[in-house]
């Protein structure tokens, strides 16, 4: 059934007062799951175990990442150039740091029932992490691309 044809569904059932089959229709066929994770928070190491197993490679566009550590230093070498806000404003944080930064998506949503464990770690931008949201790559039109077969080489 597609999606407004479900939510003209549910609105007719409103109509009619018929509330509770509303609700089974919706969990049926639109529902909305939360994995009890509410708050994700990965250690510097879990975050580097899945940069360095992804190659640093953007999986969604096959982009090289940076370090994070290099960035920042041209942040405090160059503080008037590559501005650097610690909550991500963007009209106070350079776009190196989106175009560039590696971060941890969840290929499979958390919001959507995905799970929060390294099984479902991806790395990818800062930028691509903020566009995909809680969105499948599928619905979204995205590739996964295969992890880099060969280690990297961190001083080239």
């Amino acid at each position: 059934m597609e999606k407004t044809e479900i939510i003209k569904n549910l609105c007719q059932l409103l109509l009619e007062d018929r509330k509770d089959d509303g609700i089974d229709l919706a969990n049926a066929n639109y529902p909305f799951s939360v994995n009890s994770a509410s708050r994700r928070q990965y250690s510097k190491f879990e975050m580097c175990k899945c940069y360095l197993s992804d190659g640093f490679i953007d999986r969604y566009s096959g982009d090289k990442l940076i370090f994070p550590g290099l960035l920042m230093i041209l942040s405090i070498e160059f503080p008037d150039i590559f501005k650097y806000h610690r909550n991500w404003k963007m009209s106070e944080t350079h776009s190196i740091y989106w175009e560039l930064f590696p971060t941890i998506d969840h290929l499979n949503p958390v919001a959507r029932g995905g799970n929060d464990n390294e099984e479902n770690w991806i790395t990818t931008s800062m930028i691509r992490n903020s566009a995909k949201s809680n969105w499948t790559i599928k619905e979204l039109g995205w590739d996964l691309l295969d992890k880099v077969e060969k280690p990297v080489n961190l001083t080239t």
